[in-house]
């Protein structure tokens, strides 16, 4: 028996000191490829997720296909073989309207994912959804360094002051235009316009030869950056973000300002309409049939690359009227949001990859590699981001429109829970004006009073 004692005691001996042993070890990050070496704050998936015998899967969810998608892989990959204790799975589940159908579908189950990308109009529905854990929480006790991210990405997925979602993929409108139709025109091809009138005057200038001067896609992201830009907001109640939206604000002199502006330029013919896809504008802007357009900041590489050989591509900010207020872009694109109904371990699996997106390295690779912003301000100092400055001088333009951006609740954005309905009223009453089937007011009159009504619908709906 006195052995039998002795030897119990030298195994629980034993037991204490590796477990001793195994909570001094220390996780290092490392990424491969494009991705240089990142070693994140002390993984806590070491410490919290308490070393599994085998790793913690955090399912995630996205919306990115083709190059996109391979870009995703990528990050996954490197993630994973950065450690043992978190491994990821990448899922497409197609749009994000598709996806973010199918979570609500999988929201009473355990099938759904442990992370999932939504686009930023998706905010308010997630949140009223109460089927997330705020990143904030993650944040807080993690005491990780919010000041380190772009404040104007942030901003957007901030409500009542807390971060509900980590930014992945950001973008912005940009007005890109042909050098060499400029230079043909007669104007200076360093010089983009940037008013609604400079705008106007130039396209005046540039139609000719059966080609128009500009054409801007009937894309309500656009009508959404056109308030933002004159420091208007887009709905009442700041935004949907002091209080939960009741009004929709499209009908405001900002709005049938803009709308009367863009009307006229294609009564005079100096602007095409060709509808609302934005691949049906970018491409008769590469085959040089019109000299201006907007699209976003994540086109950017495409547009230059399709250009090669045929003409200059110059880039310039959103306009705004002349006598527009402080405003700036809101951030277009997804986040990143936990799933409250996965295990403690998933979601702080699922909180350690998303660290791992963060850090500069990975950022950097990631708007190399697929012309996103870096949410993370030292990827600047990335060798690979200054090298594709140089190679693409126009991201500038993006940069420089983002950081000069005034942070307020224009700029924040609006949020409500039936934002994906109201875009496509949005764009129903501007191609009712565009088309001269109803004034510019009047179209927007009905937007406004439609899209009220269904906020008011959604809003009976939460708790």
């Amino acid at each position: 028996m006195k052995s039998l004692k002795t030897r119990s005691s030298i195994l629980a001996m034993t037991a204490i000191m590796v477990l001793l042993t195994s909570a001094c070890g220390k996780a290092e990050t490392t990424t491969s490829g494009s991705t240089t070496e990142s070693k994140p704050a002390t993984s806590t998936a070491a410490a919290d997720v308490k070393k599994p015998t085998e790793p913690v899967k955090v399912i995630w969810w996205h919306s990115m296909s083709g190059e996109l998608g391979k870009a995703v892989d990528k990050l996954v990959a490197d993630f994973n073989g950065s450690q043992k204790n978190v491994q990821v799975e990448a899922v497409f589940q197609g749009t994000y309207d598709e996806s973010i159908n199918k979570m609500k579908a999988s929201m009473d189950t355990k099938s759904g994912p442990s992370l999932i990308q939504v686009y930023e109009i998706g905010s308010r529905f997630m949140i009223d959804s109460k089927a997330i854990t705020p990143v904030q929480k993650f944040v807080d006790a993690d005491k990780f360094d919010l000041s380190q991210l772009e404040e104007n990405i942030l901003n957007y997925y901030k409500v009542d002051g807390k971060l509900n979602s980590m930014p992945f993929n950001t973008s912005n409108p940009i007005l890109y235009y042909n050098k060499d139709m400029f230079k043909a025109a007669g104007l200076d091809p360093e010089k983009p316009p940037t008013t609604y009138e400079e705008i106007a005057n130039a396209s005046k200038a540039l139609s000719k030869d059966g080609k128009s001067g500009s054409s801007f896609a009937i894309y309500g992201w656009f009508m959404e950056q056109f308030f933002a830009n004159q420091g208007v907001e887009f709905l009442n109640n700041g935004n949907g973000r002091t209080a939960a939206a009741t009004e929709a604000l499209v009908n405001n002199d900002a709005g049938v300002k803009t709308l009367t502006w863009w009307k006229e330029m294609v009564d005079s013919k100096t602007s095409a309409n060709l509808g609302r896809k934005t691949d049906d504008t970018k491409k008769a802007f590469l085959a040089g049939q019109i000299a201006m357009t907007l699209d976003s900041t994540a086109s950017l590489r495409g547009i230059v690359s399709g250009a090669e050989g045929k003409f200059q591509v110059g880039t310039g900010p959103l306009p705004k009227p002349s006598d527009a207020k402080e405003g700036g872009v809101v951030v277009g694109g997804a986040s990143l949001y936990i799933l409250n109904n996965k295990s403690e371990a998933e979601q702080q699996g699922a909180w350690e990859f998303i660290k791992f997106l963060t850090n500069p390295q990975t950022q950097a690779w990631w708007n190399v590699n697929t012309g996103y912003f870096p949410i993370t301000k030292k990827a600047y100092d990335e060798q690979i981001i200054k090298d594709n400055l140089t190679k693409y001088p126009q991201f500038q333009t993006a940069i420089d429109q983002l950081h000069k951006t005034k942070a307020n609740t224009a700029t924040q954005g609006a949020v409500m829970g039936v934002f994906p309905e109201a875009r496509q009223i949005v764009e129903t009453a501007i191609e009712e004006a565009l088309t001269g089937k109803k004034a510019p007011k009047e179209a927007l009159d009905n937007a406004a009073k439609s899209i009220t009504e269904k906020i008011g619908a959604y809003n009976k709906t939460v708790k």
